[in-house]
């Protein structure tokens, strides 16, 4: 079989001009990129909240470490519904180099279920991962240039709370230190060492800003609240106080326009920002979402990780702050994935059967989830691999049958549109006007939020806070913030914070490590286990297959 840029540079792709009529969108509010690429320039024009289309959420059991292919089933989810005859629009996230040259590969779908051109997608796209970044070190560099010329807002060096940012893998920027001399108020020379850590682009508040800004206005405001510091009196202290957001905006001008482009079929797809779901929010930005929604009959879109983590916050986050609420979400497996959550503790050496039936306890936590807690209308799809035998899908199938989930195979990987009809079907018989319920309450404190997580979507019974984290709950309280959603960073291998615990984990803690307010994009980061906010890159990474040849044909990336 071809490889996926293989297949990618065998498609034929449509001028983005005629994608955007797909959706009524006229060439005047394009800002091309090629032929193949483009941004909506003009997206708040077509924005109608009067005109709503349904919105399908897909999501995931907890996945293995080469991903459940939630991007591919969108995917293939979108073609499969445009050759039933339905006007469907894709939103999806911009993949992160990190993933790219690291171990998961890129973020464009797979096999004959892709978003193209898949290179353009995977590598740096329209630019918005570089405009992120600079801003966000724009502001890290005013931060350390404020205390070099003298330190007016009084910074205390051991309390500044904005980190510098890489879309890359690199462990070796977890831990840094550096040193900044200044002349105090009163004329005296003084040195100080920091001691900071560098986050991924993908994690950072600058992306969750874009992501969650529907117009500039809203983005100068947001960059402007960004909590930088504590002065050594304990005072606050924001982006607006050192001047910063009206230059990052400037950087950020372009980022909160959607960037169209199209599958092998021809679907419409807007690619637009990407968090991690692990360590950030997990969902593309409100605007594509909601230009999708505006502009299509369906609106597929994806949350990253399994749903304990993307949809948890694509639902108590996204669609509270947008007023979303999904028509019905699609839940992916994998055998193999089944199988590797059966492989708990005194099963190991079990037959592949056995271990399969162990796995599913992980499903029925997702899907019970999903149903009792968040109110969601719940299919399954197995997305299917040329290793799985009709006896393990069957028994998935039957299984899910006796407790009322419409359960079935898709081939979207191999078969694009064409391999996800069925799964296309039971979606179309599984729409509601249900509404979204949610796992906490804005008014619960910090605590009973990051608890209510636990216990109602992870299925523990509750948290161990270390010393630094109920000192920043402290401060949170204090400066009247602790009304925001939380966001918990975690292990996506595990629905505890140990990634060994697998299955459906039972009679755990969380251990919150470390609290951060993300006071511009509007949420509290809960840093929970061993969870660190940049990734390294695996012993073989996928940076070393990847090259370029003499006529400019890109090898290696999937």
């Amino acid at each position: 079989m071809l490889s996926d840029i293989e297949i990618a540079e065998s498609s034929e792709l449509l001028n983005i001009k005629e994608i955007a009529k797909k959706l009524n969108i006229d060439d005047s509010d394009l800002s091309l990129y090629g032929e193949k690429v483009a941004k909506v320039k003009n997206y708040q024009k077509y924005i109608d909240s009067k005109k709503q289309g349904n919105l399908i959420l897909v999501t995931a059991m907890s996945p293995t470490k080469f991903g459940i292919g939630k991007t591919t089933v969108s995917i293939g989810l979108g073609d499969a519904l445009s050759h039933l005859g339905k006007n469907v629009c894709l939103a999806l996230r911009e993949p992160s180099l990190g993933p790219v040259f690291g171990i998961k590969g890129g973020a464009a779908g797979g096999g004959y279920s892709q978003v193209l051109p898949m290179d353009e997608i995977n590598l740096n796209f329209t630019g918005d991962f570089d405009a992120l970044t600079s801003a966000n070190n724009l502001l890290s560099a005013m931060i350390d240039n404020h205390i070099f010329s003298g330190n007016e807002l009084d910074i205390d060096p051991e309390k500044i709370y904005f980190h510098r940012c890489l879309d890359v893998n690199d462990r070796s920027l977890r831990d840094v230190s550096y040193e900044i001399a200044y002349t105090d108020k009163a004329g005296n020379k003084q040195k100080v060492q920091r001691t900071d850590h560098f986050t991924i682009t993908a994690a950072s508040e600058i992306m969750a800003i874009c992501c969650l800004s529907e117009n500039l206005e809203d983005l100068k405001n947001r960059l402007a609240n960004i909590l930088v510091a504590e002065s050594k009196s304990g005072k606050p202290i924001f982006a607006k106080d050192i001047k910063a957001e009206g230059s990052m905006a400037v950087l950020l001008r372009n980022t909160l326009s959607p960037n169209l482009v199209q599958t092998i079929a021809h679907t419409p797809a807007l690619v637009h920002l990407g968090p991690f779901a692990n360590i950030a929010h997990g969902c593309n930005s409100i605007n594509a979402t909601k230009l999708a929604l505006s502009v299509s009959d369906f609106c597929i879109t994806e949350a990253g990780f399994g749903s304990d983590l993307g949809a948890e916050k694509f639902l108590d986050l996204k669609c509270r702050i947008g007023g979303l609420s999904p028509n019905a979400v699609v839940l992916v497996a994998t055998i193999r994935g089944l199988k590797f959550h059966g492989e708990t503790e005194g099963n190991e050496n079990a037959s592949d059967l056995e271990k399969l039936a162990k796995g599913m306890e992980n499903l029925y936590h997702h899907i019970n989830t999903l149903k009792n807690t968040f109110n969601c209308s719940v299919v399954v799809t197995i997305n299917k691999f040329l290793s799985d035998t009709d006896e393990e899908i069957n028994f998935v199938i039957k299984d899910l049958k006796t407790i009322g989930i419409d359960a079935v195979i898709n081939e979207c990987y191999a078969k694009g549109g064409e391999g996800t009809l069925e799964l296309a079907k039971i979606v179309l018989n599984n729409l509601t006007d249900k509404k979204v319920t949610f796992a906490y309450n804005l008014e619960d404190t910090i605590e009973e939020k990051i608890t209510s997580v636990v216990k109602n979507v992870y299925g523990g019974n509750g948290i161990v806070l270390s010393e630094t984290a109920k000192t920043k709950i402290d401060f949170i309280k204090k400066i009247g913030r602790s009304n925001l959603p939380v966001i918990i960073a975690k292990t996506q291998f595990s629905l505890s914070d140990d990634q060994t615990k697998l299955g459906a984990a039972k009679d755990f803690e969380i251990f919150v490590q470390d609290i951060e307010l993300k006071n511009g994009a509007g949420f509290i980061v809960v840093i929970a286990g061993k969870m660190m906010l940049m990734p390294g890159l695996s012993k073989v990474p996928n940076a070393e297959k990847i090259d370029i040849l003499p006529d400019g044909r890109i090898v290696g990336l999937s």
